[in-house]
């Protein structure tokens, strides 16, 4: 008597099952290597999943400012005042004590000219008088005027190039000769400046 193991139907099965894990085995061969391949194209030029950094444009074809004119209104003009410019308050200009003076960077120092907008006011020169201001670069005496009027001034002159050194500070200031004294408070004023600098 043939055992269960023996029959032709055992055979069969045993053959079946060995044809259907055959069949198993490479359709997961298959598979495997499909995804193989598309991690492999997938890797191969994508783009990536974060942000690129914008990248910072090179400045180096661009001249740079020579120097700088600097408005009393600028953000950064507290950073530039030596001495003798009152804060801002909310006006464009600023009040002055005797000897206001900013200091500016020199890039370059070929054809830099001084430049300063300021006012006397009636207010205080009626009180005054004339008065002479003295305009300096790096406490040397580039001109002297008398303004015997009040109201807008400005001015501007050439600087010698022996009185400046390139990526260096020049101290650009004004000294005026008489004082105004507030008869409220007893501060004493100068002039109102708008801005003070050099220019090329």
């Amino acid at each position: 008597m043939q055992s269960n193991w023996d029959s032709p139907l055992n055979h069969q099965s045993s053959r079946a099952a060995k044809w259907c894990l055959s069949v198993l085995s490479r359709v997961l061969t298959l598979r495997i290597a499909c995804l193989g391949l598309c991690f492999t194209l997938a890797g191969c030029d994508r783009t990536p999943w974060f942000a690129v950094p914008q990248q910072r444009p090179s400045f180096g074809d661009f001249p740079s400012h020579a120097a700088r004119v600097v408005e009393m209104d600028d953000p950064g003009a507290d950073q530039r005042i030596v001495r003798d410019i009152l804060p801002l308050t909310d006006t464009t200009w600023r009040w002055t004590g005797q000897r206001p003076a900013l200091k500016i960077r020199v890039r370059a120092d070929e054809n830099l000219k001084y430049l300063i907008d300021f006012t006397l006011p009636k207010v205080t020169f009626k009180d005054t008088g004339p008065v002479s201001i003295a305009f300096s670069v790096n406490d040397r005496l580039l001109d002297r005027v008398r303004y015997t009027e009040p109201g807008f001034k400005h001015f501007e002159k050439a600087v010698p190039r022996d009185w400046l050194a390139i990526d260096a500070y020049a101290i650009v200031g004004a000294e005026i000769d008489k004082l105004w004294t507030d008869p409220d408070g007893g501060r004493k004023y100068g002039f109102i400046i708008s801005r003070m600098g050099l220019e090329q």
